[in-house]
């Protein structure tokens, strides 16, 4: 009869617990829509070639041996325990022994701050493999987005490694590694959002975008979101009809939405995933 019982509270809390997750609505969605197509790749000082070859010949080392896709399944796939390390002060001396990488969190899964305080993602974990295999010490410094380029051209960091996207205006000023991840802008709404219900194509979302003008749209500031939503001739972006609102991270600029303060919010397309996940996931 114990057994019984017991089997019975079992199926009840399970029942209840399924219950619950059925009722349990999200709050936000992604369109999964590609808005654009890009590359991204890592950032060195103009004319650093030495530098340059040495990182693509690691990269290609990563590639062939498959390290590089035993980091992209820890953070994609959840696959393996992920390596976080410290965060240094900005003002940190570039010396010999250093391998100094410029970076901007949050932006996971390719870099973020965890409860631990420390840094994680895939961009640092292939930082931490390249110092390992040259015998430096890896520092991390957490600096805004747009400031990445010229702390590593002004040798205060050798390279910048923040999911960014390679184009010909940040070729004129920075040399960039081989391309290691294909990425896209997408747009995060509101989950009771039906506005994007129909939309097949990217030109389908920027006809909603247009035939909605005068909708505030946020982006983190300096990144590929802030030149297609503002407009751009270097990158090739018309611009939308719409007020541009920008913020530090994406993450913010979802949470603005939330709290009604804009409509949508344009960002890369694996930060928008996450950040969608993480949102509705503590509703």
């Amino acid at each position: 009869m114990k057994k019984l019982l017991v089997c019975f509270v079992c199926a009840l809390a399970l029942l209840c617990v399924v219950s619950c997750n059925d009722t349990q609505e999200d709050v936000v969605k992604l369109i999964d829509i590609k808005l654009t197509d890009e590359e991204y790749a890592f950032a060195v000082k103009k004319g650093n070639t030495e530098l340059l070859n040495d990182f693509n010949d690691f990269l290609a080392e990563i590639e062939e041996n498959g390290k590089f896709a035993e980091i992209v399944a820890k953070y994609f796939e959840n696959k393996g325990t992920k390596k976080g390390v410290e965060i240094a002060i900005d003002s940190v001396a570039n010396t010999d022994e250093n391998f100094v990488v410029a970076t901007n969190c949050p932006f996971e899964p390719f870099e973020y701050i965890g409860d631990d305080g420390k840094a994680y993602g895939i961009d640092l974990e292939i930082a931490a493999l390249y110092a390992e295999s040259k015998g430096l010490e890896l520092v991390v410094k957490n600096i805004a987005f747009d400031a990445i380029l010229n702390d590593v051209n002004a040798g205060y960091s050798d390279m910048g490694m923040a999911g960014m996207t390679v184009n010909e205006d940040r070729l004129v000023s920075n040399d960039f590694t081989t391309a290691y991840y294909q990425a896209s802008q997408k747009i995060i709404v509101a989950a009771d959002n039906t506005d994007f219900d129909n939309c097949k194509t990217a030109e389908d979302v920027e006809n909603v975008i247009k035939a909605l003008s005068g909708k505030k749209i946020g982006y983190q500031t300096g990144t590929t979101g802030n030149w297609y939503v503002a407009g751009d001739a270097d990158w090739g972006f018309d611009g939308l009809p719409a007020t541009c609102v920008t913020y530090k991270n994406g993450s913010l600029a979802v949470q603005d939405m939330l709290n009604g303060n804009i409509q949508f919010v344009v960002i890369d397309s694996a930060p928008a995933a996450a950040i969608t996940e993480a949102i509705n996931a503590v509703q």
